[in-house]
């Protein structure tokens, strides 16, 4: 519920920072806002300009003022970087500079936090506390040692105070979501209080460390029998609420020169970063969704180090049937098939034309199949799609924008270290293998003993269901004899017979499974 009196200041100040370091005029232009309700916000945002606050003036203008106003409004636009849909691609580019080092609070502060979060008996486990080597919006981490193994640990350490920053802002950005979904009606497509809901959704869970270690130990699970693939271990005793301790790793960041100088084939990690990525989602249904190169590492022997797992993605096995189905639509040219899976899917009104959709899809991928293979870029690809999207009604759906998202970003990062790394061809032999897998004869099998299953479990109901759905054909059957039929019981009698012949079948079905 948004109380707008409690959070009219907080708007005002917004406004008035966001005036004074020149995000406000960069947002109106994003969003196409003109006449009135331009004016009348920069109007009132004008006299109180004076009073905002500067920033950082090496920043553009929109980190810039998200930086002045404090953590919670840097991861707003740190989660809203994974909406390229929402903030246009000049926006999308601004928003890019958060992902840099914040400043650090004081170790002794973060000595305070542990203490707290995990008792006294903290220090009989932790020792060794370094300064800050990383600092980000919610948290920062310490390396350390784990006293039991005497193995260097990296200890993640919540800001003080951003749990309640957090509250008193979250608030804030719903008023200002509402107003943005007045004052521009095209933006209620993209759902401005969805994105702020999904914000505090994935905030609430990194501001519970607990819920990243259990993110990173099923994304570890997820990994063991992945090539290559390293994903830090969760030191459980060390962790609670404010504080995550993993176990530490080394590697060269993801930079094409630090990868050359170390001798790794830079064309082969830009591949396997792609085919990583696409694998878990598809695989597990599980993906890192924050993988920049700050969260990314090459150990030395050219293994890909994970880390951070503060926003993860998850997708159902029927949208990842679609969503393969749609890159490998794109992958193989068969846009007719890439086009009605996106109506079997719901994401295109079913009012809308198929062929037509296929055109449009045509249209987007065949330009980007010719080029060379340093410009195909799923990031172009996703801009297209959204305008497509646009015109033919498709509503944002948030899991996919984070998976696109999510691609777009593994992308920039195999792009920025091999200029000529062909993202299809990356993909191919993952979403093709994926696609023989699982819809192929194996899964129909698999899915005929699933459905045996069920019927399995179900056997010792079927007799009553088939004793009620007996009934209200009876009562059909009498409501058919009247002189005068109701219209209402015609439905009723074609549904009763019907089900009634699909609990027989259930049932004989399930008997067999019993006897066999």
């Amino acid at each position: 519920m948004i109380r707008i009196p409690s959070h009219l200041w907080r708007l005002l100040r917004t406004g008035a920072t966001f005036e004074r370091t020149g995000a406000m005029r960069a947002i109106l232009d994003a969003l196409e806002i003109r006449g009135w309700p331009r004016f009348a916000l920069r109007a009132l945002a004008w006299p109180f300009g004076m009073f905002g606050r500067r920033g950082n003036p090496d920043l553009p203008p929109l980190p810039r003022a998200l930086q002045a106003m404090g953590p919670a409004y840097v991861k707003f636009g740190q989660v809203l970087s994974t909406r390229p849909d929402v903030t246009g691609e000049e926006l999308h580019a601004q928003l890019r500079f958060l992902q840099d080092r914040l400043t650090p609070f004081p170790t002794a502060e973060a000595r305070r936090v542990i203490e707290d979060a995990l008792g006294k008996q903290a220090w009989d486990l932790i020792g060794d506390l370094e300064e800050p080597v990383a600092a980000a919006s919610i948290a920062q981490v310490h390396p350390a040692i784990w006293k039991p193994t005497g193995r260097k640990v990296a200890v993640k350490v919540l800001r003080p105070g951003v749990r309640r920053q957090f509250r008193a802002d979250i608030g804030a950005f719903y008023l200002i979501a509402a107003l943005v979904e007045r004052i521009v009606p095209g933006s209620r497509r993209l759902r401005p209080n969805a994105v702020v809901a999904h914000f505090e959704g994935v905030v609430n869970t990194e501001l519970d460390l607990r819920l990243e270690a259990a993110a990173a130990s099923e994304y570890r699970d997820n990994a063991r029998e992945d090539d290559r693939l390293k994903v830090p271990e969760v030191q459980w005793a060390g962790t609670g609420r404010r504080v995550l301790t993993l176990e530490w790793v080394e590697g060269s960041p993801v930079e094409p020169e630090p990868l050359a100088a170390a001798g790794h084939d830079l064309s082969e990690i830009a591949t396997r970063l792609i085919r990583t990525f696409l694998n878990h989602a598809l695989r597990d249904g599980y993906f890192h969704a924050d993988m920049h190169q700050g969260n990314l590492r090459v150990a030395e022997d050219g293994t890909l180090i994970m880390l951070d797992f503060g926003i993860m993605g998850r997708l159902d096995p029927i949208t990842r049937r679609h969503y393969a189905e749609i890159l490998f639509g794109f992958i193989s040219r068969d846009y007719r098939r890439g086009a009605e899976v996106h109506f079997e899917a719901g994401y295109v009104p079913a009012d809308r034309s198929v062929e037509d959709f296929a055109q449009a899809l045509r249209a987007i991928a065949e330009p980007i199949h010719g080029q060379d293979v340093s410009s195909i870029s799923i990031a172009r690809l996703l801009g297209y799609l959204l305008e497509t999207s646009e015109r033919f009604g498709m509503e944002t759906r948030t899991e996919l924008i984070l998976l696109q998202r999510t691609m777009v970003v593994a992308e920039g990062v195999a792009r920025s270290i091999d200029p000529h790394s062909n993202i299809w061809e990356a993909a191919k032999p993952v979403v093709e293998g994926w696609i023989r897998e699982n819809l192929g004869p194996a899964q129909v099998a698999r899915d005929i003993a699933s459905t045996a299953r069920v019927l399995t479990r179900m056997g010792p109901r079927l007799p009553d269901l088939a004793q009620e759905l007996v009934m209200l054909a009876e009562e059909a059957r009498i409501r058919r004899s009247l002189p005068v039929e109701p219209e209402e019981a015609r439905g009723p009698r074609r549904w009763a017979w019907f089900l009634g012949g699909l609990v027989a079948g259930v049932a004989a079905v399930a008997g067999i499974l019993q006897i066999l």
